[in-house]
């Protein structure tokens, strides 16, 4: 076996083992489910949208308030400059005092609808960072299996360059005794100058997968082990459909949004009816000694008052705002109608084509294996010919190119079907943070923090000023083509 032949099978063999069940053999630093927590934890992505839903979650305490005493008070001091030329006895400097109290009893149920709507939508922002999480997680595999894959195709060019430069000492030895021609030194010398274009182009392709990488995990890919089986795919496109309408975020998202748009009709209708209002007020003024005795009640410098009443507005005619403000809001019901579908046709299809890309990419496996196979036959083939003249070395470049190319589509197929079956569980619904058994310890539950606000009262009642959750790669190095060189061994 020729020198060039042994480093095409180590070059085979450690593409399979990368690729394969075969992987499993050395330990390795990053699991997939690690660097999914880690995205989990730090990815801004994902934080941010979690501090987009806490604020969503605030506008239930928002209109709630609406619905909620109110209690106002005002001070005022005041000292006359110049007294009006026609009165003479009014008050030197004066303070008051008035404090009101108003308690909303009825408001045509505007409140309580828009109460409804707020909280619809903290259900629906819960939805959308499911949907969040589902479509980091989606990333974040891709990444992981495009370094895996980047890698792969870089060995197996660093490999090919390798047995191709022996190739071509090999062929300028025998052109020095007169066993080939130069043609066969140029034909040799163009392939190897393309096989090192190849590991170029492979090189640029890794270092761009690994900063992706860390773009989306916030940390370099360290020696990342084969992804775990994926669980729970469907057996047909018909089940995954199926459960795609029922689990899917987007969709339930959508239906709440519409739900929500329906409960903004029924408050804008309440512009219309008649408003109650329970008040109470009370106000004191004390003249300071600057009230003369004439208009002062037994000397008295201080005047004291308090009332309390309901009040009742009928509004009668407004401009048609309120007209106009139900059939906006009956517009935008509509269109939250039209969008929950269009929602659920992207669902469909997306779950849809997942499937089959899923399902081509497994039989493109089967079809590449056999192609390896076939190509190492031929290239042994090829090489034996050569051995008894009935072949040339053009031959050989051309069986060996075509054994690295089917290699290199063998770990391209490996890597699309994993990437497809998480995208299917996805369009699913079944590829969150409760499904993926991460390793990120507690997971993040969005009603926590609804819970904590919803029933908050107090107007001085602060959080602590927000501090950034995830990480930032700035100082993170930059990243090569390196690889294992565990990697070229057999």
């Amino acid at each position: 076996m020729t020198a060039r032949h042994q480093v095409l099978r180590r070059c085979a063999a450690s593409v399979l083992l990368l690729m394969s069940t075969a992987m499993a053999g050395a330990a390795q630093a990053e699991t997939l489910q690690g660097a999914l927590a880690k995205a989990y934890r730090t990815n801004p992505t994902l934080t941010g949208a979690r501090a987009g839903q806490r604020a969503t979650d605030e506008n239930v305490g928002i209109q709630k308030a609406s619905g909620r005493p109110s209690l106002d008070a005002t001070g005022t001091y005041t000292e006359s400059i110049l007294k009006p030329t026609i009165s003479f006895t009014s008050p030197q400097r004066t303070v008051d005092a008035n404090a009101q109290l108003s308690v909303p009893l009825y408001s045509g149920g505007a409140v309580r609808n828009s109460v409804k709507a707020a909280r619809t939508r903290v259900a629906a922002g819960q939805a959308d960072l499911r949907g969040t999480e589902a479509s980091l997680f989606s990333q974040v595999v891709a990444a992981y299996m495009d370094v895996i894959r980047d890698g792969a195709v870089v060995a197996l060019n660093q490999a090919n360059v390798k047995a191709l430069e022996v190739n071509l000492q090999a062929t300028s030895d025998r052109f020095e005794v007169g066993d080939v021609t130069r043609t066969d030194v140029a034909q040799s010398e163009s392939r190897l100058a393309l096989a090192r274009s190849n590991l170029q182009t492979a090189e640029a392709n890794l270092i761009a997968s690994r900063e992706n990488y860390i773009a989306l995990v916030g940390e370099a890919p360290d020696d990342l082990q084969p992804p775990p089986e994926l669980p729970g795919l469907p057996a047909t496109p018909e089940a995954a459909v199926q459960v795609a309408l029922k689990d899917n975020p987007d969709i339930a998202a959508a239906a709440k949004v519409r739900e929500a748009t329906g409960y903004d009709v029924r408050a804008a209708k309440g512009a219309v009816l008649p408003r109650l209002t329970a008040f109470t007020q009370a106000g004191y003024t004390n003249y300071l000694d600057t009230l003369s005795a004439a208009n002062s009640a037994n000397g008295s410098q201080i005047n004291k008052q308090a009332a309390a009443g309901v009040q009742l507005n009928v509004p009668l005619y407004q401009g048609g705002r309120p007209g106009a403000q139900v059939r906006q809001r009956q517009a935008v019901e509509s269109q939250a109608m039209e969008k929950e579908i269009e929602v659920e046709r992207g669902v469909i299809a997306q779950t849809r084509s997942a499937y089959a890309s899923w399902q081509a990419s497994l039989e493109s496996i089967q079809s590449n294996q056999k192609a390896v196979e076939a190509a190492n036959l031929s290239l042994e083939g090829v090489r034996a010919e050569n051995s008894v003249g009935s072949r040339t070395i053009l031959d050989i470049l051309n069986a060996e190119q075509e054994a690295v190319n089917a290699k290199v589509q063998l770990v391209t197929a490996r890597r699309n079907a994993y990437v497809a079956g998480f995208s299917l569980l996805a369009s699913m619904g079944h590829a969150e943070a409760d499904d993926l058994n991460l390793e990120a310890g507690a997971l993040y539950d969005p009603m926590v923090n609804y819970d904590r606000v919803k029933g908050k009262w107090f107007d001085w009642d602060f959080d602590p000023a927000p501090k950034p959750q995830s990480t930032r790669t700035v100082d993170s190095p930059a990243q090569n083509a390196n690889v294992d060189p565990a990697l070229a061994q057999p």
